[in-house]
C-alpha cells in the first residue's frame, strides 16, 4: 500500500487541539449516523484525549447509536489508574451511565487473555462487520513512534487477528487493535500534543517506513498537532 500523507491541522494549544477533536469527531460520526443510521468509534489513551471526549461528549450527536470501543487497554485491574477506560469513561461519564452497552471495554482483567482478545474481536464484528470497518479511530502517537499498542519490536505489529494481547511494554502487557484493523477504519484522527512528539510526527508526516506509525497509512486521516508538537517550518 502506498504511504498517504496525513493532513495536517496546527492549533495553538492543546487546549485548542482537544476543542477542535470534538468537532472534526462529532461532525465524522454525524455523517456515519446520516449514511447508516449508527456508527462506531475507537478511542485511544494520551494526555489530551480525555479533554477532547468530555467535549464531543457535550455535542448534540445521537449518542444512543453510536458504539464506543477501545482501540487498546493495558492489562490492569478495572478502576487502576493505568486503564485508559478509567479517563474514557469519565469523559462520557453521562452517556454511559445512559447506554453503558454502548461502551465496549476491553476486558484485560480475564484470566485467559487470549481468550479475551478472541471475544472482543468477535464483539467488533457484531458491531462493524467481519472483517470490521469501524467509521472514526482515534490514535495517538508515543515518542518512539508507536501507536496503539503497537510497538517497536513486537510480534503485534505482523498480527493479522483484529485484537491481540502484546508483549509487556513499560510494565503493562496491552491488548490493542492490530493495523489490519485501524487500515480499514473509514476515517483516522491523529491527536499530537507536546513538544516531546515533534520529531516522531515529523517523521510520520514524511512517511519515515522505519516508524512504527507509519504503518497507518490512510487517506481520509487528520493529524491534529499542537504548536509544540508541530514540525518547523
Amino acid at each position: 500500500m502506498t504511504y498517504a500523507v496525513p493532513a495536517l491541522e496546527v492549533l495553538e494549544d492543546t487546549d485548542a487541539v482537544a476543542r477542535r477533536a470534538a468537532e472534526w469527531l462529532a461532525a465524522r460520526l454525524g455523517e456515519a449516523l446520516a449514511l447508516r443510521g449508527r456508527a462506531t468509534l475507537a478511542v485511544s489513551g494520551g494526555k489530551t484525549a480525555p479533554h477532547a471526549l468530555a467535549l464531543l461528549g457535550q455535542t448534540n450527536v445521537r449518542w444512543p447509536a453510536i458504539d464506543v470501543l477501545q482501540v487498546d487497554e493495558r492489562v490492569a485491574p478495572d478502576g487502576h489508574r493505568d486503564r485508559n477506560a478509567v479517563a474514557q469513561a469519565a469523559a462520557f461519564e453521562a452517556h454511559a451511565a445512559r447506554a453503558p452497552r454502548r461502551f465496549h471495554w476491553m476486558p484485560v482483567e480475564e484470566p485467559d487473555l487470549d481468550a479475551a482478545a478472541a471475544a472482543y474481536a468477535r464483539e467488533l464484528a457484531a458491531l462493524a462487520g467481519d472483517p470490521p470497518i469501524i467509521d472514526v479511530v482515534h490514535l495517538g502517537i508515543g515518542e518512539d513512534g508507536h501507536t496503539a499498542s503497537l510497538v517497536p519490536g513486537s510480534q503485534a505489529l505482523e498480527a493479522r487477528a483484529p485484537v491481540v494481547v502484546t508483549e509487556p511494554y513499560q510494565g503493562r502487557r496491552r491488548m490493542t487493535l492490530t493495523f489490519p484493523v485501524i487500515n480499514q477504519a473509514r476515517h483516522v484522527v491523529w491527536i499530537v500534543t507536546g513538544a516531546g512528539k515533534k520529531t516522531a510526527l515529523e517523521r510520520l508526516l514524511r512517511g519515515d517506513p522505519a516508524l512504527v506509525a507509519s504503518r497507518v497509512r490512510r487517506t481520509d486521516a487528520v493529524v491534529l498537532a499542537d504548536t509544540q508538537a508541530a514540525p518547523s517550518a
